[in-house]
């Protein structure tokens, strides 16, 4: 076992520093100093779910990035030293037909996630990226270019890929017509990555003293949501709208938006959901969910942000603020996502 230094849960809104214990490297895995994690709305959701008498610990973070500092002997992608960024999968079953489509964020044995996974081999409890030290199959970590910052990049890895697979699933492109509903994590990425695309980007909020915000990621409007006469005069206007809204919401106003066989994407919420029939069907309009993605959307992703200049918006703190980061981003207090520094457990 190797041993490293990271944040556990030590109750539903505070974390402890730990020993944390790491498997030595299997043939194909790769051992990675993290330097920058970002943090998550469903790190805020595990910590609060997770049960203090579980036998093993709960380690957050899913988006990091670092420098490899070991490699196991089948490994030919990656020497010490190299730049890597790892998202919230670390490895599937890599036969079944999703695996097979490069989708293995939909693995039909279910993907084994960075934390609160269960390791394929060994039925470890899978300990994430708030940590100094993390060991991953190597096909499961990604070469980081050489043009993104490694702070501003780790967010991409979660929040980033979370937008992008719906946005290129869904064809966007010069041309289209993209709303993002929503300005905060999931949603300033979308709105970059949808105006890089070439689409006509517009965002919608409730909150009017966003439009400058809106307009500096390079949207071109913004819909006042609870503005009722402001809606209407949007209706059908979208090929794609991206809802990022974490609460729960009516998807009338935001199916309203969406033009004939065009589609509302839904990415913030993930609970049950009510929608009216008519709402689908008076324009053949679509509903439709992504989450996370497979290995060549992220690598994808990653390309595409370099040659574009894409990163998230982060305030950077040192990792043993992280209780103060998870209060902040609890109450929403972030523009727009927080990263750690975890330097400062060596």
């Amino acid at each position: 076992m190797r041993m490293t230094t990271g944040w556990q849960a030590a109750g539903p809104t505070t974390l402890r520093r730990a020993s944390l214990k790491r498997r030595d490297l299997r043939p194909d895995d790769i051992a990675v100093q993290v330097d920058y994690c970002g943090v998550c709305h469903t790190d805020l959701h595990a910590l609060h779910a997770y049960d203090q008498n579980a036998e093993a610990p709960l380690v957050p973070g899913h988006e990091f990035t670092g420098v490899v500092t070991g490699t196991g002997p089948e490994v030919t992608a990656f020497s010490v030293g190299d730049r890597v960024a790892v998202g919230n999968i670390v490895d599937s079953c890599g036969v079944c037909a999703m695996c097979e489509a490069g989708q293995e964020n939909f693995c039909h044995s279910f993907p084994t996630l960075t934390y609160g996974g269960t390791d394929r081999q060994d039925g470890a409890t899978t300990l994430g990226g708030y940590s100094r030290e993390y060991v991953v199959r190597d096909i499961f970590a990604y070469p980081l270019p050489s043009g993104l910052d490694p702070a501003a990049a780790a967010p991409l890895m979660c929040a980033g890929v979370t937008v992008w697979e719906p946005l290129r699933c869904l064809g966007v492109g010069p041309g289209s017509r993209v709303a993002v509903a929503g300005l905060g994590g999931l949603g300033h990425l979308a709105v970059k990555m949808a105006v890089a695309l070439g689409a006509t980007t517009t965002v919608v909020s409730r909150t009017r003293d966003k439009r400058d915000d809106a307009r500096k990621l390079g949207a071109h409007d913004l819909i006042d949501s609870t503005d009722s006469p402001h809606m209407a005069t949007a209706r059908d206007s979208f090929d794609v709208v991206i809802d990022t809204v974490s609460a729960p919401h009516d998807l009338a106003p935001y199916l309203g938006l969406v033009a004939m066989d065009g589609t509302l994407s839904l990415l913030g919420y993930l609970g049950p959901v009510t929608v009216e029939a008519t709402d689908l069907l008076i324009g053949r309009k679509r509903l439709s969910s992504a989450g996370s993605g497979g290995r060549p959307a992220t690598a994808e992703m990653l390309r595409f942000c370099a040659d574009n200049s894409i990163a998230a918006d982060i305030e950077v703190l040192p990792s043993a603020q992280v209780d103060t980061a998870l209060d902040r981003l609890r109450r929403n207090d972030v523009r727009y996502r927080f990263v750690l520094d975890m330097s400062d457990l060596d």
